[in-house]
């Protein structure tokens, strides 16, 4: 048995999420059956992390566990080829120890949301941005965002749905900066809870159009109570950016 660790690039919009889902198609399946085509073995897809219907990768790490020996290249292009016409490519293919899990090996995540701050309507950007036509203040909303640094419970920015066992996160890095009409939101933590970086983006895109006070993304966070956000943003603008593991520091 090899195991061999993806990273993998998707667009999130035609898809119900990255876990395998009942109800509709999944970028997990859509590897695990591109899997089977190439391998002709049924193999399992882990990856370092879950997104939404519509969230889109950058970096994505996964794994999968193969009985018959591939080259590590020759395996990439062959999922790649038997991935098209789906928006979902593997950028690297890699034979990792026995021992290394994607989510379980994993020490960091890294989102980028991006907010299309304009009021013409979307054409190249449509489904891969939040369009806010109100002008935002990025300043504000990063001098606002500090407040989320460190360990908390973020109850507040938790959905209803989480599965965590624990409220409890330390976000190691909440930054907020303009290039042109675009306002760029990037979080890094080694692990977040369902909705959270959304939750956070919501709350924040309410204090750059004004309607909040830069202190009340404290005040949502220290109420711990999901009734106090003011807003959950879409999944177009959320990007997984990377994963980290042990063997990448330098």
């Amino acid at each position: 048995m090899t195991r061999y660790a993806l990273t993998i690039e998707f667009d999130g919009g035609p898809f119900m999420g990255l876990q395998r889902q009942a109800h509709g198609p999944s970028i997990q399946q859509a590897i695990e059956d591109a899997a089977f085509t190439v391998t002709g073995e049924r193999t399992v897809m882990h990856a370092a992390g879950r997104t939404d219907a519509g969230v889109h990768g950058l970096g994505m790490r996964a794994h999968l566990d193969v009985t018959k020996p591939f080259d590590a290249f020759r395996l990439m292009e062959a999922l790649n080829a038997r991935l098209r016409p789906a928006p979902v490519a593997v950028l690297a293919c890699d034979v990792v120890p026995d021992d290394w899990h994607a989510r379980f090996s994993c020490t960091g995540r890294a989102y980028i949301y991006r907010i299309a701050n304009r009021r013409a309507p979307l054409t190249l950007e449509r489904g891969k941005a939040w369009q806010v036509a109100k002008p935002l203040d990025a300043q504000a909303m990063h001098r606002s965002a500090q407040a989320l640094v460190g360990r908390h419970d973020f109850t507040t920015f938790r959905s209803v749905h989480c599965q965590s066992a624990s409220p409890l996160k330390t976000l190691d890095r909440l930054a907020v900066r303009r290039e042109g009409d675009m306002v760029l939101i990037e979080a890094e933590a080694r692990s977040f809870l369902h909705h959270q970086v959304r939750s956070m983006v919501g709350c924040l895109a309410l204090v750059g159009m004004g309607r909040w006070r830069e202190e009340q993304v404290a005040e949502a966070l220290a109420a711990r109570d999901r009734q106090t956000l003011g807003l959950n943003a879409p999944p177009d603008g959320l990007y997984f950016v990377r994963a980290t593991y042990p063997e990448d520091r330098p």
